[in-house]
Formats: structure tokens, sequence, C-alpha cells
């Protein structure tokens, strides 16, 4: 320990989620690390790579949260982001190099009639420095070599996009609300080329991650005020926190120890919402005993949390 500052915290593992507020410049790897220093624990991971000029919601999982973070990275995320039109760079935004200029600049009637098209189920080619492996390499490894990687079309789901601010003819403010595997990066860049510019994103922000938001959120530095108070369990939210959005079937004491167990559980009546090898979440007393699925009449156990 530094002075009053907990680089480790000798406490028993909490297990759940918190909701971080991160900077810009700290790469999502870097808060990992750095939550997992104050608190003291080796299981933890995050829910969904910001980069490192984004700030906003990164969830981070600790323990047992941790059997849950693929579940999380699959969910809708929202953000807020700022266009520079007139200016396209090698990464899309502006950590990159210039790579060319227009003079063009879209006006507010111009930009709200192509934002339909950038909506619904479209197809979007991710940014050459993005973590997309191309022959076993990190696309962005290749790119920082001069290596650009060619990158195949993929399907995208943008549930909104609007324009919320128009500050100057340069720059053009936006809220997206998008499904798994959306590049915030490549959309401006491709609406900017739609708008017959280029384009980089110069801010972004994310606002919701699932059902994780602003709302208990807090920065890191405030994550350290808590440990100093001894005030940590205020801020981790529940395992179940990220299954939110999942079916969840109340068992019997049997039948969660059975689960624990590894083992089956014969099924007597289909629970509510819940369908053949699909995922739901079991639980005893309100508390979350492990991520099951339904088989050939059975509760079959995927991932079991040990409390």
């Amino acid at each position: 320990m530094n002075g009053s500052r907990p680089d480790v915290v000798a406490r028993p593992t909490p297990h759940g989620w918190l909701v971080i507020d991160k900077e810009g410049g700290m790469t999502s790897a870097a808060v990992v690390a750095r939550v997992r220093r104050l608190i003291g624990v080796k299981k933890v991971g995050h829910g969904g790579t910001l980069d490192p000029m984004a700030e906003g919601i990164l969830p981070i999982a600790i323990g047992e949260a941790t059997k849950t973070v693929s579940y999380v990275m699959d969910a809708d995320k929202a953000y807020r982001f700022t266009v520079r039109w007139g200016e396209g760079r090698d990464t899309d935004d502006a950590e990159g190099r210039v790579t060319a200029t227009s003079p063009v600049r879209p006006d507010r009637a111009e930009i709200e009639a192509a934002l339909p098209a950038f909506q619904g189920e479209i197809m979007q080619v991710p940014p050459h420095f993005s973590a997309i492996k191309v022959d076993g390499r990190r696309a962005y490894d290749l790119a920082r070599r001069d290596e650009m990687p060619t990158l195949s079309a993929r399907p995208i789901r943008v549930e909104r996009l609007s324009l919320v601010d128009s500050p100057d003819p340069d720059h053009g403010c936006f809220e997206v609300e998008c499904g798994k595997g959306t590049y915030v990066r490549a959309l401006a860049r491709d609406l900017a080329v739609a708008l017959g510019t280029v384009g980089h994103v110069t801010a972004l922000r994310r606002l919701r991650v699932g059902a994780f938001d602003s709302a208990t959120a807090l920065t890191l530095n405030a994550l350290e005020s808590r440990i100093v108070e001894g005030d940590l369990d205020r801020s981790v939210l529940s395992v179940a926190a990220a299954l939110s959005r999942m079916p969840a079937v109340e068992l019997d004491a049997g039948q969660a120890q059975r689960l624990k167990n590894g083992q089956m559980v014969p099924l007597i009546r289909r629970p509510a919402g819940v369908r053949d090898e699909e995922p739901f979440c079991t639980q005893f007393a309100g508390r979350p005993v492990a991520l099951a699925r339904l088989a050939g009449g059975e509760i079959r156990p995927i991932r079991v949390f040990n409390f």
C-alpha cells in the first residue's frame, strides 16, 4: 500500500458487476488491471472493449460474474459521438493519420436524409484498426505495419441513429443504439462517404451496455474512494444484473443442489419464456444458481455459480 492508496485490499472476494465510467486515454485492459489491483482479486473481466480515446460505460465483472461476460458483450449498446466532416483518418478517429480531405460539408437536411440508410439490418466493413483477426493476426497489428488488411463486410443491426446537434459546419453530433459487432468509427466513416465527403470520429461516449448505464456508474477514482471508506459493497451489482433480460427460473433446494453438482434436473412444467437450447438463469431464494438450457425435458447446467 502506498500512503492511503489501496493497491491490494485483503477482503473476501466480491461476486458481481461494477459499472465503470471510463475516462479517455485508458485502454479497457488497463481499467481491468486497476480494478484487479484495487480490489485484490484475480478473476476480473470486462463486458465489451472501449477504444482508448472513448469514454463511458465499461461493465467490469468480478469473481463468479466473469461467467456471464459473454452475455453482456452480446447485449445492445448506445453511444453518443461526434463526426468531423472533411477529414478522413486511417483509424477512423482522431488518433490516426490524415488520409483524405474534402471541401464538402453536409448541412442538417442532407445529414438527416442520409440516416435511414444506416438503420436496421445493414452491412458494415470494420475499421482497419480493429481487433478482427486476419489469417490469425489482429487487423490493427497489420495496419500498424502499413499492411492494410482486406476486411469483409459483416451484418450489423442499428436500432436508432439520430443527429442531435450540428454545432458548426465541420461537425455533427449523433446518438446511436446498435447491436453486437457495430463499429461506431466505421458508421461515421460510411455516413461521411454517403454524404459526398470524408470524416472521422472526434469524440465517443458509450451511454449504455445492455442493462448497465450511468445510473450506477462511477469513475475509477470514485471506486478507490469507496474502497478506502470500506464501502465497496455499495458499488457491486449482483451477478444477476447481467442477466436481467434473460428468463429466470426459480428452483427448490433439492433442484438447486443437483445443478450445483453438475447434474440434470427433470422438468415437470415448462417455465414461461424458456425455449429449448436457449440459455436461462436458474435461481434459489432469489440468488443465481447456474446458467442452464432446456433439452430432452431436462434442465441442464451450462455454467454453475460457486458463491
